[in-house]
Protein backbone atom coordinates (compact mmCIF):
# COMPACT_ATOMS: atom_id res chain seq x y z
CA UNK A 1 0.00 0.00 0.00
CA UNK A 2 1.46 3.67 -0.55
CA UNK A 3 1.59 5.28 2.23
CA UNK A 4 2.52 8.42 0.55
CA UNK A 5 -1.34 8.77 -0.78
CA UNK A 6 -3.69 10.62 0.20
CA UNK A 7 -6.34 9.48 3.17
CA UNK A 8 -9.47 8.78 2.01
CA UNK A 9 -12.57 10.77 2.99
CA UNK A 10 -13.42 7.88 5.05
CA UNK A 11 -10.64 8.25 6.79
CA UNK A 12 -10.74 12.30 7.37
CA UNK A 13 -14.37 12.73 8.46
CA UNK A 14 -15.49 13.01 11.75
CA UNK A 15 -16.86 10.21 13.59
CA UNK A 16 -20.69 9.43 13.98
CA UNK A 17 -21.70 10.83 17.65
CA UNK A 18 -23.70 7.40 19.39
CA UNK A 19 -27.44 7.92 19.84
CA UNK A 20 -27.89 10.39 22.82
CA UNK A 21 -29.40 8.27 26.10
CA UNK A 22 -33.37 8.39 27.41
CA UNK A 23 -32.09 9.69 30.44
CA UNK A 24 -30.92 13.04 28.54
CA UNK A 25 -34.40 13.32 27.16
CA UNK A 26 -36.25 13.11 30.54
CA UNK A 27 -33.86 15.85 32.27
CA UNK A 28 -34.18 17.97 29.84
CA UNK A 29 -38.04 17.61 29.90
CA UNK A 30 -38.09 17.69 33.64
CA UNK A 31 -35.79 20.74 34.11
CA UNK A 32 -38.14 22.83 31.22
CA UNK A 33 -41.33 21.64 32.74
CA UNK A 34 -40.51 22.82 36.21
CA UNK A 35 -38.46 26.00 35.46
CA UNK A 36 -42.04 26.89 32.90
CA UNK A 37 -44.44 25.72 36.12
CA UNK A 38 -42.21 27.51 38.46
CA UNK A 39 -42.61 30.77 36.37
CA UNK A 40 -46.06 30.75 35.78
CA UNK A 41 -47.18 29.85 39.13
CA UNK A 42 -45.06 32.78 40.92
CA UNK A 43 -46.61 35.16 38.06
CA UNK A 44 -50.45 34.04 38.77
CA UNK A 45 -50.00 34.25 42.41
CA UNK A 46 -48.42 37.97 42.55
CA UNK A 47 -50.80 38.97 39.69
CA UNK A 48 -53.66 37.83 41.91
CA UNK A 49 -52.64 40.59 44.53
CA UNK A 50 -54.70 43.84 45.26
CA UNK A 51 -53.25 47.01 43.69
CA UNK A 52 -50.96 45.57 41.03
CA UNK A 53 -49.87 47.52 38.16
CA UNK A 54 -50.09 50.61 40.04
CA UNK A 55 -46.23 51.26 40.93
CA UNK A 56 -46.82 49.89 44.96
CA UNK A 57 -43.85 47.85 46.19
CA UNK A 58 -43.58 45.51 48.61
CA UNK A 59 -40.51 45.71 50.07
CA UNK A 60 -38.86 42.34 50.87
CA UNK A 61 -35.61 43.61 51.71
CA UNK A 62 -36.73 47.44 52.36
CA UNK A 63 -35.23 49.53 49.66
CA UNK A 64 -33.34 47.21 47.80
CA UNK A 65 -35.34 43.93 46.93
CA UNK A 66 -39.16 43.81 46.53
CA UNK A 67 -42.37 43.41 44.67
CA UNK A 68 -43.81 45.32 41.71
CA UNK A 69 -45.59 44.39 39.39
CA UNK A 70 -45.45 45.62 35.25
CA UNK A 71 -46.64 44.50 32.32
CA UNK A 72 -43.58 44.46 29.18
CA UNK A 73 -44.72 44.27 25.92
CA UNK A 74 -40.66 43.90 25.64
CA UNK A 75 -37.85 41.79 25.64
CA UNK A 76 -35.03 41.55 28.62
CA UNK A 77 -34.74 44.89 30.59
CA UNK A 78 -37.81 46.56 28.14
CA UNK A 79 -35.79 46.51 25.17
CA UNK A 80 -38.16 46.21 22.12
CA UNK A 81 -40.67 47.84 23.32
CA UNK A 82 -44.15 46.75 21.36
CA UNK A 83 -42.62 44.28 19.49
CA UNK A 84 -44.31 41.31 21.20
CA UNK A 85 -45.58 39.59 18.11
CA UNK A 86 -42.17 39.65 16.96
CA UNK A 87 -40.62 38.22 20.32
CA UNK A 88 -43.12 35.78 20.46
CA UNK A 89 -41.69 34.17 16.56
CA UNK A 90 -38.14 33.98 18.29
CA UNK A 91 -39.58 32.48 21.25
CA UNK A 92 -41.21 29.69 18.84
CA UNK A 93 -38.16 29.58 16.69
CA UNK A 94 -36.56 28.93 19.82
CA UNK A 95 -38.93 26.21 21.24
CA UNK A 96 -38.05 24.40 17.45
CA UNK A 97 -34.32 24.95 17.70
CA UNK A 98 -33.27 23.85 21.46
CA UNK A 99 -34.46 20.15 21.00
CA UNK A 100 -32.84 19.88 17.66
CA UNK A 101 -29.51 20.89 18.59
CA UNK A 102 -29.83 18.82 21.84
CA UNK A 103 -31.21 15.54 20.65
CA UNK A 104 -30.71 15.68 16.46
CA UNK A 105 -27.49 17.79 16.50
CA UNK A 106 -26.55 15.39 20.00
CA UNK A 107 -25.30 18.24 22.11
CA UNK A 108 -27.28 16.52 25.15
CA UNK A 109 -24.42 13.83 25.70
CA UNK A 110 -22.95 16.56 27.47
CA UNK A 111 -24.78 17.31 31.57
CA UNK A 112 -23.97 20.77 31.20
CA UNK A 113 -25.51 21.98 27.81
CA UNK A 114 -28.22 19.53 28.55
CA UNK A 115 -29.45 21.47 32.53
CA UNK A 116 -28.21 24.67 31.16
CA UNK A 117 -30.83 24.43 27.82
CA UNK A 118 -33.60 22.55 29.96
CA UNK A 119 -33.44 25.97 31.75
CA UNK A 120 -33.64 28.17 28.78
CA UNK A 121 -36.59 26.20 27.72
CA UNK A 122 -38.43 27.03 30.85
CA UNK A 123 -38.02 30.48 30.26
CA UNK A 124 -38.51 30.79 26.97
CA UNK A 125 -42.09 28.86 27.65
CA UNK A 126 -43.11 30.99 30.86
CA UNK A 127 -42.72 34.29 28.31
CA UNK A 128 -43.94 32.59 25.24
CA UNK A 129 -47.68 32.00 27.47
CA UNK A 130 -47.33 35.65 28.37
CA UNK A 131 -47.15 37.06 24.76
CA UNK A 132 -49.34 34.83 23.12
CA UNK A 133 -52.12 36.33 25.37
CA UNK A 134 -53.16 35.62 29.16
CA UNK A 135 -56.68 34.87 29.41
CA UNK A 136 -58.36 36.87 31.85
CA UNK A 137 -55.76 39.65 32.25
CA UNK A 138 -56.74 42.95 30.63
CA UNK A 139 -55.03 45.83 29.89
CA UNK A 140 -56.01 48.71 32.87
CA UNK A 141 -57.83 51.74 32.11
CA UNK A 142 -54.88 54.01 32.13
CA UNK A 143 -53.45 52.32 28.80
CA UNK A 144 -54.20 52.64 25.44
CA UNK A 145 -55.48 49.73 25.16
CA UNK A 146 -57.64 49.22 27.99
CA UNK A 147 -59.98 46.66 28.57
CA UNK A 148 -58.02 44.20 25.79
CA UNK A 149 -56.50 40.97 26.39
CA UNK A 150 -52.65 41.46 27.74
CA UNK A 151 -49.93 40.22 24.96
CA UNK A 152 -47.23 40.95 27.50
CA UNK A 153 -44.54 39.85 29.97
CA UNK A 154 -45.49 39.88 33.79
CA UNK A 155 -42.88 40.86 35.33
CA UNK A 156 -42.47 41.43 39.03
CA UNK A 157 -39.32 41.36 40.77
CA UNK A 158 -37.48 44.62 41.74
CA UNK A 159 -33.76 44.93 42.48
CA UNK A 160 -32.10 48.08 43.42
CA UNK A 161 -29.39 50.06 45.13
CA UNK A 162 -30.76 53.19 45.91
CA UNK A 163 -33.76 55.09 44.18
CA UNK A 164 -31.38 56.75 41.73
CA UNK A 165 -30.31 53.32 40.27
CA UNK A 166 -33.10 50.53 39.54
CA UNK A 167 -32.77 47.43 37.50
CA UNK A 168 -35.62 46.87 34.95
CA UNK A 169 -38.83 44.92 36.81
CA UNK A 170 -38.30 40.91 35.80
CA UNK A 171 -39.67 37.05 36.55
CA UNK A 172 -38.29 34.04 37.56
CA UNK A 173 -38.51 33.59 33.36
CA UNK A 174 -35.78 36.00 32.78
CA UNK A 175 -33.51 34.97 35.70
CA UNK A 176 -33.56 31.06 33.92
CA UNK A 177 -32.84 32.46 30.84
CA UNK A 178 -30.07 34.72 31.80
CA UNK A 179 -28.50 31.97 34.16
CA UNK A 180 -28.85 29.34 31.34
CA UNK A 181 -27.32 31.52 28.54
CA UNK A 182 -24.32 32.77 31.12
CA UNK A 183 -23.35 29.36 32.28
CA UNK A 184 -23.52 27.89 28.64
CA UNK A 185 -21.06 30.89 27.86
CA UNK A 186 -18.18 30.31 30.50
CA UNK A 187 -18.77 26.21 29.86
CA UNK A 188 -17.89 27.17 26.12
CA UNK A 189 -14.50 28.49 27.06
CA UNK A 190 -13.41 26.53 30.16
CA UNK A 191 -14.41 23.03 28.72
CA UNK A 192 -14.12 20.60 25.61
CA UNK A 193 -16.86 21.03 23.00
CA UNK A 194 -19.77 18.25 22.94
CA UNK A 195 -18.72 16.41 20.59
CA UNK A 196 -15.48 15.80 21.64
CA UNK A 197 -17.08 14.96 25.35
CA UNK A 198 -19.18 12.69 23.72
CA UNK A 199 -16.77 10.45 21.66
CA UNK A 200 -14.45 10.52 24.63
CA UNK A 201 -17.06 9.12 26.35
CA UNK A 202 -18.42 6.77 23.67
CA UNK A 203 -14.45 5.46 23.28
CA UNK A 204 -14.16 5.09 27.47
CA UNK A 205 -17.67 2.82 27.35
CA UNK A 206 -15.78 0.66 24.60
CA UNK A 207 -12.41 0.29 25.91
CA UNK A 208 -14.18 -0.50 28.96
CA UNK A 209 -15.07 -4.66 28.73
CA UNK A 210 -11.58 -4.80 26.41
CA UNK A 211 -9.50 -4.02 29.49
CA UNK A 212 -11.32 -5.49 32.19
CA UNK A 213 -10.12 -8.96 31.34
CA UNK A 214 -6.41 -7.96 31.37
CA UNK A 215 -4.15 -8.79 34.25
Amino acid sequence: MDESAPPTNRETSPAPLPPVAASRYAVFLMVAGLACLLDLVTKSWVFSWDGKLTGHVDWLWPGYVGIQTSLNEGALFGMGQGQVFWFAALSCLAVVAIPLWLFAWRAAHDWTVTLCLGFVMGGVLGNLYDRLGMPGELWPGYHPHAGETVYAVRDWILLQLSDAWRWPNFNLADSFLVVGALVLMLRAFTEPAPRDAALRESETTQEGPAHSGRS
